[in-house]
């Protein structure tokens, strides 16, 4: 009995071990070597909340901003992830080398200290790193960069570009447009439309940021040797946090506008190698299937059948030639159909593009159906490739015999078909009449009918000038069907997002923009919290109104980090219907 008691006392105490070993606690530092005007960013980071943090106390460094406050929660591949940081920009006051002492913080009941760190400062440099201003801090937290799939393809070879902003966990972006898109001259280009922006964690140099997906292109080199891609330009508009604090003790922010810029790209684009080319190349580029196919192997002359040459597969599927159907004298054939059922993703196009003949047979007989050789190049192995379809036969049972024929022969030469009284037996060469039944408009119900309108028409008019009167005469209930076609305008979209919370505020926030737009003609780039306070208070708006139309504003930010509860939604789609008919009144 006691043995059994001790063994489990053990199993618990190697189980709050290892969880307790799972609890990280740590800091990281921007450089380990600065100048003496630079400025240092001292991260605190920990992989579980915790209580009573007490930074170091940043002997020999002045704190320029901080501690700036940030929580990340994830679920990656079914297991959930946090992360609270709290970070510090520091500067030095002096060279040498300068120590950062150590933090504490209780997790669960323990205390966790980290490790103390060691900065070289050196003498003053002339382009210092870590500026002061706003608009430093938000060149150096977000980035904007064009991912590319392959550098060297060769020609023909679908590559792709993903253009993503990330955007440090230190600030937030409220919105951003596009300022220039790149134009891929000598590229087939397509692009891959982006239904919802989603943020997701990622890591941008080794340090934790959020991103999101703008743009997925992809581009099938037309041109060998040195091409290049211009970049792709956004406007952002970045909110940086201050020292400041508001009457109700929340972080103030500044709102800065940057341009940012994805690079230009250089591909270097290989030509088709000319060591065993067929002479009868395509200029098909991928992996691909190939196959002929017929509807009917036996049918009667006259009658017709579908051939279809079909190339499938994953390639240049859009760009390339498919080989002709070669057909003895005796088969009438008409012009192919051409059929696409391609779809383009980040790996390239894929599915198939067929070519659809109708073939007419004027004699009887056994006609062969060429085998037909389709060549393409693969560029995994870097060597062409060659697929032949298999030969058919088409047997023509029944209906005039060509005696100047041979129907058994293989011969691809086009000879005159000679038509005969069977040809077109499947037409149909009969009509069926009915005769002409005689109405007579005047005198007829419709005539008296059509006669009696206006005379019912100066009625409903009466009753309609005096509705649309009473309804002008009503003041407060025009105000009230304003301020709801208002809110139906600019919120519809919101509306139908109820139910899903990233796209619900998305569409609200924008919609406050657009409403401000239109009521005060101001631009995107000028949609600073503060400009938008001033205009606001000098067209007469109340305080209680832009208060509560800044409120939105700060929750739609929000939302992006923190979840947000049905409730909290529909009171704030409610809060934006009475706020626009508020603010529409005194515009």
């Amino acid at each position: 009995m006691f043995q059994a008691k001790s063994i489990w006392i053990l199993f618990l105490l190697g189980i709050s071990m290892a969880y307790a070993q799972d609890v990280q606690f740590e800091v990281k530092i921007s450089k380990e070597k600065i100048g003496l005007n630079e400025r240092l960013r001292v991260i605190f980071e920990m992989n579980k909340d915790g209580d009573n943090f007490d930074p170091p106390d940043f002997a020999n460094f002045q704190v320029v901003m901080g501690p700036i406050h940030n929580i990340s929660q994830s679920w990656v591949n079914g297991k959930f992830k946090y992360s609270k940081a709290y970070t510090y920009i520091v500067s030095p006051v002096k060279k040498g080398k300068l120590r950062i002492g150590q933090a504490s913080i209780t997790i669960d009941g323990t205390l966790y200290k980290t490790s103390p760190k060691t900065v070289e400062v050196t003498a003053a440099v002339s382009n210092p790193s870590i500026n002061k201003t706003a608009d430093n801090v938000a060149d150096e937290n977000i980035h904007l960069v064009a991912e590319l799939s392959k550098s060297k393809p060769f020609l023909n070879e679908g590559i792709s570009i993903v253009y993503k902003l990330y955007v440090s966990p230190n600030v937030s972006v409220s919105n951003y447009e596009w300022a220039e898109s790149p134009k891929y001259n000598n590229f087939w280009s397509q692009d891959i439309p982006i239904t919802k922006i989603v943020a997701k964690t990622g890591t941008y140099k080794g340090e934790q940021y959020r991103y999101v997906v703008l743009k997925r292109v992809v581009l099938y080199p037309q041109k060998t040797g040195k091409l290049e891609i211009e970049p792709l330009l956004l406007n952002v508009s970045v909110d940086v946090p201050t020292n400041r604090r508001d009457f109700f003790g929340s972080r103030i922010y500044t709102q800065v506008i940057k341009k940012v810029a994805a690079g230009n790209l250089i591909i270097h684009s290989k030509p088709l190698p000319t060591e065993g080319r067929p002479a009868n190349f395509s200029g098909a580029v991928g992996q691909f299937d190939f196959e002929v196919t017929a509807s009917k192997s036996a049918l009667n002359a006259g009658e017709s059948l579908q051939a279809k040459v079909i190339v499938s597969g994953k390639g240049n599927l859009k760009l390339l030639d498919i080989p002709k159907l070669q057909l003895p004298a005796a088969l009438e054939v008409y012009d192919p159909e051409v059929e696409q059922k391609v779809a383009t993703t980040l790996s390239g196009m894929q599915g198939k593009v067929l070519h659809n003949y109708t073939v007419v047979p004027a004699y009887q007989g056994i006609y062969p159906i060429p085998k037909i050789n389709f060549n393409y190049f693969d560029p995994k192995s870097a060597s062409y490739k060659s697929i032949a379809s298999e030969e058919l036969i088409v047997d023509v049972i029944e209906g005039p015999t060509n005696n100047t024929q041979n129907t058994n022969t293989n011969t691809v030469n086009k000879q005159v078909v000679v038509a005969n009284n069977n040809t077109f037996l499947f037409n149909k060469t009969s009509s069926h009449w009915l005769p002409v039944q005689q109405n007579y408009f005047f005198g007829s119900k419709a005539y008296y009918l059509w006669l009696l309108l206006p005379l019912l028409a100066i009625p409903i008019a009466w009753i309609v000038d005096r509705k649309q009167k009473k309804i002008a005469a009503d003041v407060t209930g025009n105000k009230v069907r304003k301020a709801n076609r208002l809110a139906k305008k600019y919120l519809s979209a919101a509306k139908k997002a109820l139910d899903k919370e990233d796209a619900f505020y998305i569409a609200l926030e924008k919609a406050l923009h657009n409403y401000l737009k239109a009521k005060l003609h101001i631009e995107t780039s000028d949609f600073s919290k503060d400009k938008i306070q001033q205009l606001l208070e000098d067209k007469g708006v109340s305080s209680d109104g832009v208060v509560q139309f800044l409120g939105l504003l700060k929750n739609c930010e929000l939302a992006r980090y923190t979840p947000a509860t049905s409730s909290a939604m529909q009171s704030d789609y409610n809060q934006a219907v009475e706020v626009i008919a508020i603010i529409d009144k005194h515009l």
